[in-house]
């Protein structure tokens, strides 16, 4: 439970309790046929941050967007993902770190046979986003591939203050 106490220029902070998170933890969901878990959602940080952790099969990739509320940090545990947001492209692997401020179109894909991948936005809300598009999974797996509806998936994105403003990245070897 989080309370008040003032600071030196008479603000007031949150004071939060900690929350720790186990390798294997948090709430787990197939979302546009990866496995995203929640490690924080808004209500452990009080609508400061959500993070979630990734794991994705080769070739998944967003539909290029933009977010009109949430800056996302990601940093890459395991494989290689491509990130493209206006000019800077590249391919980013393990231990890499990849800032996308809001307002700006960006996608990304996964390059090797699988990426994990720690994604940090803020503010909160980034998981009940996951929540609403994707479904529970009763096993931290990635699921067996299923159509992906892209109208429902812009129709989602809209209701977060995402903007679908392309498709997702074409297929690679």
């Amino acid at each position: 439970m989080a309370s008040t106490a003032p600071t030196s220029y008479g603000r007031h902070m949150t004071l939060q309790s900690p929350t720790l998170i186990a390798r294997g933890d948090g709430e787990h969901f197939h979302f546009l046929n990866n496995l995203f878990t929640a490690k924080l959602t808004s209500e452990d940080t009080d609508g400061l941050m959500s993070v979630m952790e990734f794991h994705a099969p080769k070739n998944f990739g967003p539909p290029l967007h933009r977010h009109d509320i949430e800056d996302e940090l990601f940093y890459v545990i395991d494989g290689d993902v491509w990130f493209s947001c206006g000019e800077s492209e590249g391919v980013y692997t393990t231990g890499a770190v990849v800032w996308l401020p809001r307002g700006r179109p960006h996608t990304f894909q996964v390059r090797s046979e699988t990426a994990k991948v720690l994604q940090v936005t803020t503010p909160a809300q980034f998981e009940r986003f996951v929540a609403t598009l994707g479904r529970p999974a009763d096993e931290p797996v990635i699921p067996e591939p299923e159509e992906i509806d892209p109208g429902h998936v812009a129709e989602v994105c809209a209701q977060f203050g995402i903007e679908v403003l392309g498709p997702p990245p074409e297929p690679v070897d």
